[in-house]
């Protein structure tokens, strides 16, 4: 990261610090999840990395939801640090649709239930199974809660 985008992402955890530590924690298990489940094919653009998407956004709206107890606003959160995160990471314009998109199926997910990761996890593999190939930016209105990829 260069020094703007360390101090656009430093802007963001000043005005909610108390979700910078489980903002973090989400990141790690998810990332900890991903390597163990698909090794390094989760960061391709394949249906893995829809899973990681989703997961990672999931965490982040539970983890922060214990400090809330909102679900619109740990949705928010979660929209708001991923989405800074896609703008600052070097992407192709169909790869940033598409973690955009299962990002958001991640923060959908999330009700403030309590439901295990374990089940989460087996939730979005399930929805691999259905994930839809793109290759617009533009998301199909038919695409509403099914994860999305470009790669096989």
């Amino acid at each position: 990261m260069n020094f703007k985008e360390l101090f656009s992402v430093s802007k963001v955890f000043m005005k909610n610090p108390r979700y910078i530590f489980p903002t973090y924690n989400a990141t790690i298990q998810t990332i900890k999840i991903c390597d163990e489940f698909y090794a390094e094919e989760h960061h391709n653009n394949g249906k893995e990395n829809a899973f990681r998407h989703a997961l990672w956004n999931y965490l982040i709206c539970k983890k922060c939801y214990t400090i809330s107890g909102s679900a619109e606003v740990v949705r928010n959160w979660g929209d708001h640090i991923t989405g800074l995160h896609e703008k600052l990471s070097p992407n192709q314009k169909l790869a940033k649709a598409m973690d955009l998109h299962n990002n958001r199926i991640g923060q959908q997910i999330f009700t403030g239930e309590e439901n295990s990761t374990q089940e989460i996890i087996s939730l979005l593999q399930q929805k691999m199974q259905q994930a839809i190939k793109i290759t617009e930016e533009k998301m199909p209105e038919s695409i509403q809660n099914e994860l999305v990829y470009i790669e096989d």
